[in-house]
């Protein structure tokens, strides 16, 4: 008996539990805990100390801000001093508690205060990292349905599995190991592993994987690997692997840095000590050496590169791009060498129809053929039926109403629409005859990369549609733009099936394409490019390309459809998938990078002049603070050129030079 199916409602008939994601509270941290508190105590005592009040009130709060904020870079500075080690952090504290020794209490305060938060924001990033690690474990079903000897079924966590078993995957499961199909037919969305925009066709032969979903077929699967081995649980121990073993790294100014603060703890001592040897007063030695320390302090040193970095960010990010810290925005200029996804990358990531053939004969133009496929595939929530109705909905075509749906996993819908018996599916699998013209088509629409499906009525071929994920508008000149910039053109490395990545690397002008990578394979070719000396950059946003975003130099997600561990891993984050904005945010590097260099020569400078005059004459104290106070300001200024609107223009003019 036929029966007539309604228009579904919005919600999906089939809803997916989702596990609550794992996120570690922001004042779990003791960093942060820290942080906060000092800057709340500084931002109490600052009105107090600008207005006049008693000393007392705000000495004591500013007392506070430097237990608070202090105690921790100053007791991790000591403990690195065991390994003969001086730390930064730890001279920040010393330079703060010299400024308060000699009056300047504002000062050093707000130095521990910018180095408190500083320490907070990279404890959050880490722990935010670790966070996406651990909830990609979640992406495996904790338990699976094991088939017994009997073929009795019983329900047991993924870990008890072994290599041999057989698992039962039912429709809409996530699958519980990498195996091997034994038999049933169905299609799995293995996004998550492989970043191929469609699902795949899954029947007994071919491989799945732990973690997929599956669709609306049943799968018997023969596990061929350990749980603790999958490739999902292969990606989790290569992104901690990688996030371990990267290199620690260093802004530029911190490398100069070290050799710096050695140098000017050793001559403020000997410049205290050698004089009071030779029998000078002490409160004129004294004087001179805090006067020497505040004017070679590495206060204006550190304040030459961090304005420029976090003027760069800031302005990045009201561009779209979120660049987590300062290290990276210095990074970004580094790069040259870039390895691209596909797959929500370069493509929008959903599936579209590109083309509509109706044959010859049949009286059915492109509307009346894809207005036939919609009403077939309407009650369908295959990804391809989806694009399909969705292409007759954007052509304001009507969808009628279809009695008698049925679906075969992997091979066709069908259903009757109008009196006649309509099938959409694989040529393959509804084409007995290869030399019918619609195989040509087929076969045609498939070399350029797109998805073939054929509509049949009444049993004979009327059509095929073309389906395919678009490829972004901004993605060729993106790509000339990365060429440009570091000088070598970018590779592309997918795990989509060759043909479709040859023919998009073809689209954008690539000609290094590596195609059908695991993750596993996405990290060995970045691996391979830094071989040769490239600082390479690699962007992406599924969670197979999470392990290179980790492994490279510098890794960027794409943000609106990124995972959760592809987000967090990368380094920066463009929000709304502007292809554009990522050459744009490398020029802006670039330019932060220059001025960098300009601060610290403006703040040498300064430094070089006051520090000889202290030593050849008798600098005042006041006059050493106002100069090393000027020198902080004016390259403090000269950094926040990039605030401006005209810097990230000037970032985009400069791509195309």
């Amino acid at each position: 008996m036929s029966s007539t199916l309604t228009r579904p409602a919005a919600s999906g008939a089939v809803c997916e539990a989702v596990a609550p994601r794992r996120r570690t509270r922001v004042f779990a941290l003791p960093e942060a805990r820290w942080a906060a508190a000092a800057l709340v105590l500084f931002l109490v005592a600052l009105p107090l100390y600008l207005t006049g009040a008693p000393a007392w009130s705000w000495g004591l709060l500013f007392a506070a801000v430097y237990v608070t904020g202090g105690w921790e870079p100053g007791w991790a500075g000591l403990q690195a001093l065991k390994d003969k080690t001086l730390d930064v952090d730890l001279l920040m504290v010393v330079a703060a508690l010299g400024a308060a020794a000699i009056g300047q209490v504002l000062d050093g305060a707000l130095l521990i205060v910018i180095f408190a938060t500083s320490g907070a924001l990279e404890a959050i990033a880490t722990a935010r990292t670790a966070d996406s690690v651990r909830g990609l474990l979640d992406l495996a079903p904790a338990t699976a349905t094991r088939v017994l000897d009997d073929g009795g079924e019983e329900s047991v966590p993924t870990e008890e599995l072994h290599v041999g078993d057989t698992v039962l995957a039912r429709p809409g499961e996530r699958i519980g190991a990498d195996g091997r199909v034994l038999d049933g037919a169905s299609e799995v969305d293995q996004a998550t592993i492989t970043g191929e925009p469609l699902p795949v066709a899954k029947e007994a032969g071919d491989e799945v994987f732990a973690g997929t979903l599956n669709g609306t077929g049943a799968l018997r699967v023969k596990v061929e690997r350990d749980p603790s081995d999958s490739v999902i649980a292969r990606i989790v121990t290569m992104v901690e692997e990688a996030s371990e073993t990267k290199a620690p790294t260093q802004l530029f100014i911190e490398k100069v840095e070290q050799r710096y603060s050695l140098g000017m703890v050793a001559a403020t001592v000997a410049l205290f000590v050698l004089p009071l040897l030779f029998g000078a007063a002490l409160q004129s030695t004294l004087l001179r050496a805090m006067t020497f320390m505040i004017v070679a302090s590495p206060c204006a040193v550190v304040l030459a590169t961090m304005p420029p970095l976090l003027s760069a960010i800031a302005n990045a990010g009201r561009h779209g791009v979120l660049v987590k810290s300062a290290v990276v925005m210095e990074r970004l200029g580094q790069v040259n060498a870039v390895a691209l996804d596909k797959t929500g990358t370069l493509t929008e990531g959903t599936p579209r129809v590109t083309d509509i053939r109706p044959l010859t004969g049949f009286g059915l133009g492109e509307p009346g053929l894809l207005q036939l496929a919609a009403a077939a595939e309407h009650p369908s929530e295959h990804p391809l039926a989806r694009a399909i109705v969705d292409a007759a909905r954007t052509r304001g075509l009507d969808i009628p109403l279809v009695e008698d749906f049925t679906s075969t996993p992997g091979s066709r819908v069908s259903a009757t629409v109008a009196g006649r018996q309509v099938s959409v599916g694989s040529p393959g699998r509804l084409l007995n005859d290869n030399t019918h013209p619609a195989a040509a088509v087929a076969t045609a629409l498939e070399e350029e990369g797109r998805t073939a499906v054929l509509v049949t009525a009444d049993g004979t071929p009327v059509g095929v549609l073309g389906i395919a994920d678009r490829l972004r508008g901004e993605a060729v000149a993106t790509t000339a733009m990365l060429g440009r910039l570091t000088g070598t053109a970018p590779v592309l490395v997918t795990g989509d099936n060759p043909r479709a990545a040859a023919r998009l690397a073809g689209e954008v002008g690539i000609t290094d394409v590596r195609a059908g990578l695991l993750p596993q394979d996405k990290v060995a070719a970045v691996h391979e490019l830094e071989q040769s000396g490239r600082k390479v950059l690699v962007v992406g946003d599924g969670v197979n390309d999470a392990p290179a975003l980790a492994a490279a130099h510098t890794g960027i997600a794409m943000g609106r459809a990124g995972s959760d561990l592809a987000l967090e891993t990368a380094d920066a984050v463009v929000v709304r998938d502007e292809l554009a904005t990522i050459p744009a945010v490398i020029a802006l590097s670039r330019r932060a990078r220059r001025l960098v260099v300009q601060n610290l020569l403006i703040a040498a400078l300064f430094i070089t002049g006051l520090v000889i005059w202290d030593l050849a004459g008798t600098l005042p104290l006041p006059l050493g603070v106002a100069g090393h106070e000027g020198s902080t300001v004016i390259v403090g200024l000269n950094g926040l050129r990039l605030l401006a609107a005209g810097a990230w223009r000037r970032a985009h003019a400069g791509m195309n030079q």
